[in-house]
């Protein structure tokens, strides 16, 4: 059952760096917690996935590529709750950015996936607790006019 909840884990952030927002949203349940209050954010709150897909189209496809790197997930399964921590070091790329190509945060997760009645994992909780960033701080708005144009 492990494997099951690691597979949706990864499924889900691979949609999320492919912009398969269908795919993503499929392995998200309603409502869906976000927050990364930590990373300056407002407070976490209950949303549509839609809505949180919404808000990551107005950024993510402005860069040229992501890559969420996950690992280690620790996993504590609790009947059809499963509560993952993992380390993320997600990686922005946008080519040739005045001021350098790269702006890369690290951080981890704390996820909560739910297994629904048809015995399919999916995220219900992602808690974003903030490390550090490192690279070009300018990326994050060059992304979202690249959207917004």
């Amino acid at each position: 059952m492990t494997q099951e909840v690691t597979n949706a884990v990864v499924r889900f952030f691979a949609a999320v760096d492919a912009r398969d927002w269908e795919a993503a949203e499929q392995l998200m349940t309603r409502p869906f917690h976000l927050d990364y209050s930590s990373f300056g954010a407002g407070p976490g709150a209950d949303l549509d996935p839609a809505d949180v897909l919404t808000s990551w189209q107005a950024m993510l496809p402005g860069f040229d590529a992501t890559q969420h790197q996950l690992g280690p997930l620790a996993i504590d399964m609790r009947e059809n709750k499963a509560i993952v921590k993992a380390y993320v070091t997600a990686t922005h790329h946008i080519a040739d950015a005045e001021g350098g190509e790269i702006w890369t945060v690290y951080g981890d997760y704390d996820l909560t996936l739910r297994r629904d009645k048809d015995g399919s994992w999916r995220l219900s909780a992602n808690i974003f607790n903030f490390r550090l960033v490192t690279g070009n701080a300018s990326l994050p708005g060059l992304a979202q006019r690249r959207v917004g144009s």
